[in-house]
């Protein structure tokens, strides 16, 4: 079983996910940084000086944070954009794996 075990880990695909999780966490906090430190302040600053982070409505007793729902849907749409463009440069240079496509 040991063997078998080693065999899966030194498998290409095993490693390449483990590489591709470790810089997908990386990219997640730069695009986190981006949008809580950089755009976020501009587009409050656009807006009449809103600090999106702050934004809330009380309901009840609970507090429904919409502001940080906001900025985090800002950065869900800058990672799918960057995802978008990195699979389509790579369908465009031909590295994209064939036996998936129709």
């Amino acid at each position: 079983m040991l063997k078998e075990f080693k065999s899966f880990i030194a498998q290409g695909n095993v490693l390449d996910l483990a590489i591709g999780v470790i810089i997908g966490g990386a990219f997640g906090k730069i695009v986190t940084s981006l949008v809580d430190d950089i755009l976020m302040p501009i587009i409050g600053i656009a807006l009449g000086g809103e600090n999106f982070a702050t934004l809330s409505v009380m309901v009840g007793k609970a507090e429904v944070k919409y502001g940080n729902f906001i900025q985090v849907t800002v950065q869900f749409l800058i990672i799918a954009f960057m995802i978008f463009l990195i699979i389509k440069a790579a369908n465009k240079a031909g590295i994209t794996d064939k036996t998936t496509e129709k």
